[in-house]
């Protein structure tokens, strides 16, 4: 899919008649909006000539020493404020580093299914996206040397391994631990900047965070983090962590798009996690979406015709629904709006054209209910498909 009929689907999907099970919207109406407006009204009367003026690009200095202290959370203890660079979001992170390294041609290898904006980025700056495939377990670090290997023998320039390694969107699945490390091995020999890109890290329904890539690999891994996903998108502050030399570029490069971020929003951001509770919102968080996760785990279960899969993720937003064989999920896709549930077609993750057999399903949004009905719209629409498959399939010569 393209990114405007991506839009055009999300406004389609906005309708209350539907069930969207296609955003990855986070459901902020979660959050103790009271305390927002109170962290927002006592920066302004405290702080209010800082928080209204202009900023450096590099983004607010103890807002960067808490972001230093979010990220150990995932292990990454040996982050230094000066190495973080604030961003409108981890998107505008991707653009800038997008920016600085990539020359028209250059490859970027990213996971198949991959983020759907990221494709859209790289595309803005003539880049050749190559997907790596990945199973249950992530990426495939077999494949990705025989990916690197084979690219370096047609003499492509291999520039950036693009991962999002932690409940990936869209497919939902985590890249193991001994995995991550020969991730980074095989792009280390090549020469390949790795860009972990991490916004569901720390929605994990299991315990403690995953360790991230960048905690044992500072040399060779810039790191994306974003608050959307945990406090507000409506926020729009994300970041980048990047040895000193990238950090410097991606700076410059900002100064020149931006001139500097929104120190409002900067400042808000910061105080929120200085005065109010932000582990206990994070474990609310957690559980409202676990809870969510397993309505539509519960729901597939009991309603999905056979040979359907999906994946089952152990944080984040999303669950990757491959199809029964036949059936087309951006064909599908305008019954299924008139049938009243929406979904993001699996070619939307691609950038060859792959993933027509794939959906994209997101629990984050509805409630648990929804969610079930949702799941029961979809399951029915996939039945009915089915019966015009096998009713217009063409017959082989020895059916009866």
């Amino acid at each position: 899919m393209l990114a405007s009929e991506v839009r055009a689907l999300f406004a389609v999907a906005s309708r209350p008649e539907i069930v969207s099970l296609a955003g990855g919207m986070p459901a902020v109406d979660a959050l103790p909006l009271e305390a927002v407006a109170a962290t927002t009204s006592d920066l302004i009367t405290r702080r209010g000539a800082v928080a209204l003026q202009y900023g450096s690009a590099q983004g607010d200095p103890q807002l960067r020493a808490r972001i230093c202290d979010v990220m150990a959370m995932e292990g990454i203890t040996d982050a230094h404020p000066d190495n973080v660079v604030v961003t409108v979001g981890s998107q505008q992170a991707l653009d800038l580093l997008t920016r600085v390294f990539i020359d028209p041609g250059d490859v970027v290898l990213t996971e198949g299914p991959t983020y759907v904006t990221a494709i859209n980025t790289f595309a803005a700056y003539q880049a050749r996206v190559v997907h790596v495939p990945m199973d249950a377990d992530g990426l495939s670090p077999e494949a990705l040397r025989e990916t690197l290997a084979r690219l370096a023998a047609e003499g492509s320039r291999v520039k950036m391994l693009y991962t999002v390694p932690t409940f990936q969107n869209p497919s939902g699945v985590t890249l193991t631990l001994p995995r991550r490390g020969e991730v980074v091995e095989a792009c280390r020999r090549a020469g390949v900047l790795v860009v972990e890109d991490n916004p569901y890290g720390l929605l994990s329904f299991n315990g403690d965070p995953i360790r991230a890539m960048r905690a044992d690999a500072p040399d060779d891994v810039v790191y994306l983090g974003s608050f959307s996903k945990t406090l507000a998108p409506g926020m729009r502050v994300g970041w980048a962590l990047a040895p000193p030399p990238v950090a410097a570029r991606l700076v410059l490069a900002a100064e020149s798009a931006i001139l500097s971020h929104s120190m409002f929003t900067q400042l808000t951001v910061e105080q929120y996690l200085a005065t109010q509770p932000w582990p206990e919102q994070l474990k609310a968080f957690r559980e409202m979406y676990r809870e969510r996760r397993d309505a539509m785990l519960e729901t597939l279960t009991e309603t999905m015709p056979a040979d359907s899969t999906w994946t089952r993720p152990d944080g984040g937003f999303f669950i990757w629904l491959t199809l029964p064989e036949g059936l087309d999920a951006k064909a599908m896709l305008p019954r299924a709006i008139a049938a009243r549930v929406a979904y993001v077609p699996g070619t939307g993750f691609y950038a060859d054209g792959s993933g027509r057999n794939a959906i994209r399903i997101s629990y984050c949004y509805p409630p648990p209910d929804r969610v079930r009905e949702g799941v029961r719209r979809l399951a029915r629409v996939l039945r009915a498909e089915l019966d015009l498959r096998d009713t217009f399939a063409p017959r082989r010569p020895n059916d009866q």
